[in-house]
């Protein structure tokens, strides 16, 4: 949730206003309220805050210009403490004169206390938020010291929570100050210029080079250069990378919206995720992992850790790295984990999947583990997030930026991922596990095509969201990883077209579900490939016979070739043949474009929907 940018720079009177402002925009993906800018000119701090849009913000600063400047920071809000008002907005001001502004990710768990404390010395406070305190506190320690650094680390110490704090102060005119603990903070590194973001959207229009941030730092950023200190003081150095995708992969490219564009991008976020991971004869390497061959062979449990449609991602892993490996595999909610009094030990590989590597339930989870002393290994999909910092191992999926909320493209990344981790974990094992992990790579690798495929014969599947907007409810079936692929459907409604979508597995269909069968009521089945061992294919073609019976709309999605589904069928939505554990990376294609038509239809922001934010940072 919320976004922060930061910039210091030598080069245009002006720039900081453009560079925060354009940031601002890349990261509007994060969710947000409220907007706000401080720039340090003419020997002062100008701010201006806006609840609402970011276009508040934009008509107040053409409504009342801030004088031209080379040092600003920006922030758009998601309310927690306090509503979305101008006076919640960041920026907030401290210290004598008011002459610092601070902005703020994330909560301050003992802001109550420290607020208490500077009531009693007579601080006045003009908003209802937890991050002014952090202002009066940096600003008031600055009157002392006379530097920004010192009094950012004489501060943090004191702070409880999940924080990401970035300051300017009038007396430091070419200075900003970051301070980073379980929130995301990244430094942009250009020439004569620097940046901060809260990803590397928020500069990505002016450099590729990042620097990355551990935890409980602080760092120190001018036009020139960059020092990077831990919280108690003692130097340390950030890790440098490089971002492999340009500004443009950041916007909609002629796409009505970025989740129409993210869709459509599949292809080559599967594709880009198996690139450079096997070699010539097809055997697996992840040179990445940094975890030793003799651990992984020594793994006799697998947990998967993740929320929402990572979580759905993880249930299809499950049926995969199970089958393929015979290891078995928990998947359990993150924000459940903790509380579960979970069973690890050194055996145990907990796996993590989180797009944006900074979501605080997972991160958490991860935490946990590592202090029962299990394994942890992150899928991610944003370098330098805090996630795989924290994991002792990492498996980037390559979808490149996902600025929509709702996921796509990520989650069948996540998938081919998982696949590739269990592939992996099958190949360490030898023999007969070996080779079916060769054969079936080989299949993986024609995954993109067979994706691309099934995109281009979306056409009647939007013309169905486009006749259904007035729909009030659907159901999704499927069974295996049917199952998950219908619980993932059935979100996507939720969240973005705000109608009420289930997901069920098909064999619990008696047990109570039919009971919401009426005439008219539309029912998504996913039909398992014909070669799905134990009957299933049978076993769901007698769920859509018994729905059908009973009135609904049969919109089946079914393999080429699958005439069994055919006199029970109101729609077939068709995916080309491959095998049953392939099958998720097809079929949740169509309700992922059913999805997205059905809110255009409806008038809706299908990139931002309400109340959701890309990245839960708080729990």
């Amino acid at each position: 949730m919320c976004g922060i940018v930061g910039y210091v720079g030598h080069h245009v009177d002006g720039k900081a206003q453009t560079v925060v402002m354009e940031g601002l925009a890349r990261l509007e993906y994060r969710g947000y309220d409220s907007a706000g800018i401080a720039l340090v000119c003419d020997g002062g701090v100008e701010t201006e805050k806006r609840a609402g849009k970011l276009e508040n913000l934009r008509s107040a600063l053409d409504a009342y210009p801030l004088h031209d400047s080379r040092t600003g920071i920006g922030h758009t809000r998601w309310a927690t403490h306090g509503g979305p008002t101008d006076g919640n907005a960041h920026p907030h001001r401290g210290g004598d004169g008011d002459r610092l502004a601070l902005i703020h990710n994330g909560i301050i768990e003992n802001f109550h206390s420290l607020k208490k404390e500077l009531l009693a010395e007579g601080v006045e406070f003009l908003s209802e938020t937890d991050t002014e305190v952090a202002a009066k506190l940096v600003g008031r320690e600055y009157d002392k010291v006379q530097d920004l650094t010192a009094a950012m680390q004489a501060v943090v110490g004191r702070l409880e929570g999940a924080f990401t704090l970035l300051a300017v102060h009038a007396d430091a005119p070419g200075v900003v100050v970051g301070a980073r603990r379980n929130s995301p903070l990244v430094v942009g590194l250009g020439e004569g210029e620097n940046f901060m973001g809260s990803d590397v959207a928020a500069f990505i229009g002016y450099t590729r080079h990042a620097l990355e941030l551990a935890q409980d730092q602080i760092v120190t950023i001018t036009p020139d250069s960059h020092e990077v200190i831990n919280f108690d003081g003692s130097p340390a150095e950030g890790k440098r990378f490089e971002v492999t995708w340009d500004a443009s992969a950041a916007e909609k490219g002629g796409y009505d919206s970025f989740m129409a564009k993210e869709i459509a991008e599949q292809p080559h976020a599967v594709g880009d995720t198996l690139l450079g991971r096997t070699k010539d004869d097809g055997e697996l390497v992840l040179d990445e992992l940094r975890i030793s061959e003799d651990q992984l062979k020594n793994v006799n449990r697998i947990t998967f850790v993740a929320c929402g449609t990572a979580a759905y991602s993880s249930l299809v892993a499950k049926y995969a790295i199970e089958h393929w490996t015979r290891i078995p595999v928990d998947v359990v909610l993150a924000h459940e984990f903790r509380y579960s009094d979970p069973i690890v030990d050194e055996r145990t590989l907990v796996v993590s999947v989180s797009q944006s590597g900074e979501t605080m339930d997972t991160l958490m989870a991860v935490k946990h583990a590592k202090d029962l002393g299990a394994l942890t290994l992150s899928i991610c999909n944003t370098q330098g997030a805090t996630i795989p910092r924290e994991s002792d191992a990492v498996l980037y999926t390559h979808a490149g930026p996902e600025v929509a909320v709702a996921s796509t493209k990520a989650f069948l990344a996540q998938i081919t991922a998982a696949y590739l981790l269990g592939l992996y974990l099958a190949q360490l094992r030898g023999g007969t596990f070996a080779d079916d992990a060769k054969a079936v790579m080989t299949e993986l690798r024609e995954m993109p095509e067979k994706i691309q495929e099934v995109l281009d014969r979306m056409d009647r599947v939007i013309e169905m969201a486009n006749f259904m907007a007035d729909t009030r409810s659907v159901l999704f079936l499927g069974r295996h990883v049917g199952f998950p692929i219908a619980l993932e459907g059935a979100l996507k409604l939720k969240e973005i077209a705000y109608i009420h979508a289930e997901g069920f597995a098909a064999g619990e269909l008696k047990h109570g579900p039919i009971a919401l069968i009426e005439p008219g009521q539309p029912v998504f089945v996913i039909v398992p490939s014909p070669d799905t061992p134990h009957e299933l294919h049978k076993k769901v073609v007698s769920n859509i016979q018994e729905i059908r019976a009973r009135g609904a709309r049969t919109l089946v999605i079914a393999h080429d070739g699958d005439e069994d589904v055919e006199p029970f069928a109101s729609e077939i939505i068709r995916v080309p043949q491959c095998s049953p554990l392939m099958a998720p990376l097809l079929t949740v294609i169509p309700l992922q474009v059913f999805a997205l038509h059905l809110a255009m239809a409806k008038g809706l922001d299908a990139d931002q929907p309400r109340n959701l934010a890309k990245s839960v940072t708080v729990e």
